[in-house]
């Protein structure tokens, strides 16, 4: 059987003892000794293969190559605003391109991707669901416009403001300083001899209409509004959207790979498996040394008794009681080299026995943890 142990304990060590002084540390991996019948040299296929998936990881964009890469398109309006000086310092010192350009809705953001050639129109940032991703800006008069527009109508209101035939895109609102003007003085007698029907509508909106919008909005276009007290926390949630937009494709790459622990017929975290199967053995071993409290001369116990957990499973199914089941591995003697006799112990069988056998996917199976 293939002897697997951790590095420095086979043959060669990598830096000195104690009294030689530290050696280079090296991350922890483990080894498979010369003796091992599977062959400590990859196949020609599998060397090309290994190559290819190396060449395909070197191939995923990193978040800061993105990030460069990155435009953000600011609608001129916005800049009408003292405050939005704040944003463009935030979006400079952010590391990504910022370009005042028109927009097709007036004080709104837009993301893209920047082209090499600087004639060339950049191309959106789509969001999850494909549409083209958009923040738009509103003062809090204009937002409870919009709130009044949704709330008082009977039933569920045939059009949801801020999104028009026109313009098919779906934004996401940012409102500053939304809380503070619902606690400021309702319009004054000169305001509502000017506009009487818009100091009416927002004289009779506060939070609980506010609330009931925010639902609406979510459940009709799922649109989400960001409700911020200032420009400063404006910038922070703009910088932190760009940053997941730069993360996004590495993200993407990385859900579309295999677990690190899964098989393939190659590495393994690793551990070398062949297509014939040759190192599961040593997968399973190493499947054993991720419980809790269990050295590699417990885990080669139990690999050398059952070197499959096919077989483990049978002989528990096997097993006449539920207490001869917990306890089929506590018995198992452990080659403990220079320490007395050893077993493997109730504890560990029962935990490895309900790995196996239980459907509870939230069951504890450490009780000492």
């Amino acid at each position: 059987m293939a002897e697997v142990r951790p590095p420095g304990v086979a043959g060669s060590r990598r830096g000195r003892g104690r009294g030689g002084g530290p050696g280079p540390r090296r991350a922890p991996t483990w080894e498979v000794s010369d003796s091992d019948t599977e062959g400590a040299v990859p196949a020609a296929g599998e060397r090309g293969a290994a190559a290819g998936e190396r060449g395909a990881a070197a191939r995923a964009p990193r978040p800061e190559r993105v990030l460069r890469s990155l435009v953000v398109c600011v609608d001129p309006a916005v800049l009408e605003d003292a405050g939005a000086d704040i944003l463009m310092e935030a979006l400079g010192a952010l590391g990504c391109e910022c370009r005042i350009e028109p927009q097709r809705l007036a004080r709104s953001l837009q993301w893209s991707r920047g082209s090499p050639d600087p004639s060339a129109v950049p191309s959106e940032v789509p969001t999850e669901d494909g549409q083209e991703l958009l923040l738009l800006l509103l003062e809090p008069q204009e937002f409870l416009l919009g709130v009044a527009q949704l709330t008082q109508v009977s039933g569920l209101p045939s059009s949801v403001p801020w999104i028009s035939p026109e313009n098919p895109s779906c934004p996401h609102l940012a409102v500053i300083g939304l809380d503070a003007y619902l606690w400021s003085p309702r319009p004054s007698a000169q305001q509502q001899l000017e506009n009487p029907s818009v100091a009416q509508q927002e004289a009779a909106i506060g939070w609980p209409e506010v609330e009931e919008a925010l639902v609406l909005l979510q459940l009709l276009a799922d649109m989400d509004v960001l409700l911020v007290a200032s420009w400063q926390e404006l910038s922070q949630h703009v910088c932190a959207l760009t940053k997941a937009l730069a993360q996004r494709p590495s993200k993407q790459y990385r859900d579309t790979q295999a677990f690190a622990f899964c098989t393939a017929g190659r590495w393994a975290s690793g551990q070398r498996v062949t297509r014939d199967g040759s190192g599961l053995q040593g997968v399973w071993w190493r499947q054993i040394r991720q419980f809790n409290r269990v050295s590699p001369a417990v885990a080669e116990a139990i690999v050398t008794a059952f070197p499959s957990p096919r077989l483990l499973q049978e002989a528990l199914t096997a097993c006449s009681s539920e207490q001869e089941r917990l306890g089929l591995l506590a018995d198992l003697p452990v080659n403990a080299q220079g320490g007395r006799p050893r077993r493997v112990g109730p504890d560990l069988s029962r935990r490895i026995c309900l790995f196996l056998s239980t459907t509870n996917p939230d069951l504890l199976l450490d009780l000492g943890s």
